[in-house]
């Protein structure tokens, strides 16, 4: 009887000694996943603050290729106001020297049928002819000036209206790299908030993990 005893008591023994060693194995097992899950997040955590440094950078970038562009921008509009005076200029100046020459051309005009009637009525050398004639040369040298004036202001009309075009070709594509780097702007500070999300999600996940730990 005393045998049976014993030997139920040596079994408890065993039962309590064996639960006390699985007990003390499952704490000493359970750290690791936990430790991995911090390793992980503190990796996590390093990935995206470098993302956020580069969508930074790329931010920054794009936020100087803007201020580059605006200026380029309004640099061509100030030349391209500068070539719109200078062909409005040019077309009084051709619409004035028409005038002129127009009105020279009348004059010469009226020179010559003065100097026929006067060839006609005092003689081809008479004063009044010779008068004529030499009123004649001088509406003609006042004309062909006017006419070089002419061909100059279309001269600088056309150049103006070159300089003009092409200012405004450089206006329309400082406009479009100006809205691509906007663009770019914009989807890098989307990208910036989504790190700094992640950032904030992994630093929660972190520290629930360290509090899973203890």
């Amino acid at each position: 009887m005393k045998a049976n005893h014993f030997m139920t008591r040596s079994a408890l023994g065993l039962a309590f000694a064996a639960l006390l060693a699985g007990g003390t194995y499952a704490q000493s097992q359970d750290p690791a996943p936990q430790q991995q899950d911090v390793q992980s997040d503190n990796k996590d955590i390093r990935q995206d603050k470098r993302d956020l440094a580069t969508d930074r950078a790329d931010r920054n970038q794009d936020q100087g290729d803007i201020n580059h562009d605006r200026s380029d921008l309004n640099k061509d509009r100030v030349d391209r106001n500068q070539d719109q005076r200078d062909i409005n200029r040019d077309r009084r100046d051709l619409n004035k020297d028409r005038t002129d020459r127009n009105a020279d051309q009348r004059d010469i005009n009226r020179d010559k049928v003065k100097l026929a009637q006067d060839d006609k009525k005092f003689g081809a050398n008479s004063a009044q002819a010779q008068a004529a004639r030499k009123d004649l040369a001088a509406d003609r040298t006042d004309r062909n000036k006017d006419q070089r004036d002419i061909n100059h202001d279309r001269s600088d009309l056309n150049k103006d209206r070159v300089d003009r075009n092409q200012d405004q070709r450089d206006i329309n594509h400082d406009r479009r790299d100006l809205n691509k780097d906007r663009a770019d702007r914009n989807k890098d500070q989307k990208d910036i908030n989504k790190d700094k999300r992640d950032l904030h999600k992994d630093r929660k996940d972190l520290r629930k993990d360290r509090i899973g730990k203890k």
